[in-house]
């Protein structure tokens, strides 16, 4: 008997770390939604995190948290400082539509001059304004 067996099965390639593929069996998982994140989303979410560790004691403060975190003592204090921004800016930060294409529209730089405001209702007057850029302002919602 000479006859083959053949097998039929779905797989795909993915990216494995680097730029190494990897096969795998079965359909590729599709995301939920289409693009990203916004990193000033990502960044927000993370110094609510590391105050919330620092607040438990389980690092003693922000030199602590920047060696564990493989980044400078600045770049560390320029993102806690996003906790300087009035709570509702916060959660808009936080809650900000996935970028589709192109950059995100909005950079923790482009916050800076806002966190360093003392006054909350100066701070939202100011996030509430267009941006120099042409690119809307930094509140509205971008899809």
């Amino acid at each position: 008997m000479t006859g083959g067996l053949t097998i039929t099965r779905d797989v795909h390639f993915r990216r494995g770390r680097g730029t190494r593929k990897v096969l795998e069996a079965g359909k590729p998982k599709t995301p939920e939604s289409p693009g990203h994140v916004p990193r000033i989303s990502r960044l927000m979410a993370l110094a609510i995190h590391m105050q919330e560790l620092v607040d438990r004691g389980e690092v003693t403060d922000y030199a602590e948290l920047a060696q564990l975190a493989h980044v400078t003592r600045a770049r560390l204090t320029q993102i806690m400082n996003l906790l300087h921004l009035a709570p509702d800016i916060q959660e808009e930060i936080l809650f900000l539509p996935r970028v589709t294409s192109g950059r995100d529209p909005i950079s923790e730089r482009d916050l800076r001059p806002i966190c360093a405001m003392l006054d909350w209702n100066t701070q939202r007057r100011t996030w509430r304004k267009p941006r120099r850029r042409g690119q809307g302002r930094p509140g509205d919602q971008m899809g």
